[in-house]
């Protein structure tokens, strides 16, 4: 990454950046609905807030079909993109729950090869990081999960360094957060990381969500 700190990766004048969020049977409501929130609302407000001729976010989910997405507690969801329409993604999110249908899925597993290879972000929730550890996207980089994972997810990828008592880990192109709650405040840090922090901070007064960029590991921090 060349990017410092400070800058944010996008051109706020440019295109809108594709924020796709995958869904899979028994994903985790808020694992999903969070992020939703938090770069909708970012996407929202941004063109009066920031004097733009349109919004830096475009943002879509993302399932292996088109049919409903039954989430935890049977909740339904409809996916606005099967793997086959899905646009190109500028943000990858994959967030967590029951994630034995992601890692037993070889069609969602080579879609996401290909999404996260092509992605300026590609992110996860909670035991989404799983996914990402499967396709190797977290090998030799520090990563984090729901704390009540992080021992099984040591002994199923040695090879990743699994971090506690974080919210979210940055390591540049990847980054990876804790439990449900901790994706809400990875996402405005995504947003801070891609339009900076003004449009971060804005977003989350107007969701009336008590965020500060919390400390961290890894890029970007001393």
């Amino acid at each position: 990454m060349t990017q410092s700190a400070s800058e944010p990766i996008l051109k706020l004048n440019g295109p809108p950046a594709t924020v796709g969020i995958l869904l899979f049977p028994e994903v985790e409501v808020l694992d999903f609905a969070g992020p939703y929130e938090v770069f909708s609302v970012a996407a929202r407000i941004a063109p009066k807030a920031l004097a733009l001729e349109h919004s830096p976010f475009n943002v879509v989910t993302v399932a292996e079909h088109h049919e409903p997405v039954v989430a935890r507690h049977g909740l339904q969801v409809f996916p606005t993109h099967d793997f086959d329409d899905a646009p190109a993604l500028d943000v990858l999110i994959v967030p967590g729950g029951v994630v034995d249908q992601p890692l037993k899925s070889e069609k969602t597993l080579d879609w996401l090869r290909g999404r996260a290879r092509d992605a300026k972000l590609t992110a996860s929730v909670c035991t989404g990081a799983f996914v990402l550890a499967k396709i190797g996207l977290l090998d030799g980089l520090m990563a984090t999960t729901h704390w009540e994972d992080v021992a099984e997810m040591r002994c199923m990828f040695p090879n990743v360094n699994v971090i506690e008592d974080v919210h979210y880990v940055d390591q540049g192109q990847i980054v990876t957060s804790a439990g449900i709650s901790a994706g809400i405040n990875m996402s405005l840090h995504l947003v801070q990381r891609l339009a900076g922090p003004h449009l971060a901070s804005l977003t989350s007064r107007q969701m009336q969500y008590d965020w500060q960029d919390v400390p961290s590991v890894g890029w970007g921090k001393t």
